[in-house]
């Protein structure tokens, strides 16, 4: 039987005061950025297609300069797809959108729920994020129809077919619903593989960075400001993914994510 995980041990007082810093820093980013990127949008309301485009590289510059602060490091193999493309990738945490954002130009698939979150709600509906609310079936129709739009205007859109994130033993099964578009339309899927690592004398990085469970979002996100630093490792797939049926299509796709997949946690049990 494994031992009962135990707490974590209260942070030093470095990493208390460099979670403080980090706080304000980080808050005058996202705030400073909102704006802007609503005049952009606004200036480019006539203009769909560079709309959309200004508001993904506007994002991939938020992105960038968000990980910088956080001191994100991110170690990245493999081919960027060039857009328009599809692309699935393993979930482990909130910061998976930051660290793809960072390196494509991209719109996100999300659950519904964000579009009601204080601030971060706005921003990422501004940043054209696609919503879905996996409790109702009816609405995979129209969330096709919107990535299909987006795929139109020349964008990456980037989905996670977990359908939630984990803490990192392994690749969940995925969910085939959203797969139904590039299966029908014999469109191809890119593919990415995520993963966390944390410096020495840091919490590891399946507790410190990926997200699953119960603990509460503002305390987990603490955590994070006050790590000394992360490696983030992505690897871009060169060879995307072609199939008819959605559910082989999730099959294989998840097959790929797994081959490169190193588990960030033990697995449970062991």
């Amino acid at each position: 039987m494994a031992p009962a995980s135990q707490p974590a041990p209260p942070r030093g007082l470095a990493a208390r005061l460099r979670g403080a810093l980090r706080i304000p820093v980080l808050g005058l980013v996202i705030l400073g950025g909102f704006p802007l990127v609503l005049l952009g949008r606004l200036l480019l309301g006539a203009a769909p297609r560079a709309r959309a485009r200004f508001t993904a590289r506007f994002f991939s510059g938020w992105a960038r300069l968000a990980l910088w602060l956080l001191n994100v490091r991110v170690e990245t193999s493999g081919v960027a797809p060039r857009p328009p493309f599809l692309l699935v990738a393993n979930h482990l945490s909130y910061l998976d959108v930051l660290v793809l954002a960072s390196r494509l130009p991209t719109v996100f698939v999300s659950k519904a729920e964000v579009r009601g979150w204080p601030l971060l709600g706005p921003i990422c509906t501004a940043l054209g994020t696609i919503y879905i609310d996996r409790r109702q079936r009816r609405d995979i129709p129209r969330v096709m129809a919107e990535i299909e739009a987006a795929l139109d205007r020349g964008l990456g859109v980037v989905f996670f077919p977990e359908g939630t994130s984990s803490r990192g033993d392994t690749v969940a099964p995925f969910k085939p619903s959203l797969l139904e578009l590039p299966a029908r339309l014999g469109r191809p899927v890119h593919h990415a593989t995520l993963g966390y690592r944390t410096p020495p004398g840091e919490p590891p990085a399946h507790e410190a960075v990926c997200y699953a469970g119960d603990v509460p979002f503002a305390r987990h996100a603490l955590g994070i400001l006050e790590l000394r630093g992360i490696l983030a490792t992505l690897h871009l797939d060169p060879e995307p993914i072609v199939e008819a049926d959605r559910k082989l299509l999730a099959e294989r796709l998840r097959a790929a994510i797994l081959e490169r997949f190193a588990p960030v946690a033990p697995s449970e049990g062991a």
